[in-house]
């Protein structure tokens, strides 16, 4: 049986910040930093993934600064940033377009938000290598084992993972089809996960 490939994207939102990248093969985990909207779009198609998740809003509101996606994920606690905040616009615009190019060449995208996910499977939020760690002991390998990941690329790879748990069938969709869903795991402690 042919091992899916997820790609995990923490999108910065301009080309001069570091973009998180990492792919996800049968637990096995490279993850670098890429910049351009080409050097995205390219590496991640070059790898045919079956599911790429983007830690980025990937649908703008119909009315207000919120999505009803958005309201829904600070009503299960889960505080996203509204895509029209200010310092989030032209991130969302540059996931979209990003998003849409994948999606033409038939690769499914799923929104995902990589703190959500964290707080949900309660692994530590921001300690970075502490995640890591954890990461390791859920039987994660490759890049994982060999150096410290950047803040960025942990991100990535909790994209990655949360792109694999939806797959699994192990997460749930919080949104509705006009504004999108964001996937986030279905809580339980990361120790009872079975990868």
């Amino acid at each position: 049986m042919q091992q899916k490939i997820i790609i995990g994207i923490d999108l910065a939102g301009v080309p001069k910040n570091p973009t998180g990248w990492a792919t996800w093969k049968n637990k096995e985990i490279s993850a670098c930093h890429l910049y351009t909207d080409k050097e995205i779009i390219e590496t991640t198609l070059n790898h045919q993934p079956s599911l790429v998740a983007i830690d980025a809003p990937l649908n703008m509101p119909k009315r207000s600064l919120l999505r009803e996606t958005d309201r829904e994920m600070h009503r299960k606690g889960y505080p996203v940033i509204p895509p029209l905040f200010r310092t989030m616009k032209k991130l969302t615009t540059r996931a979209i377009k990003i998003a849409k190019k994948i999606k033409k060449e038939g690769v499914n995208v799923l929104e995902v938000h990589p703190a959500s996910t964290r707080k949900a499977l309660e692994i530590p939020s921001k300690d970075w290598r502490r995640i890591q760690a954890v990461f390791l002991q859920m039987g994660l390998k490759g890049d994982l084992e060999k150096r410290s990941l950047t803040s960025h690329e942990i991100d990535a790879v909790t994209a990655a993972l949360t792109g694999y748990l939806y797959l699994q069938g192990k997460t749930e969709l919080i949104g509705n089809a006009k504004e999108g869903y964001i996937a986030v795991p279905v809580k339980r402690n990361w120790r009872k996960l079975q990868l």
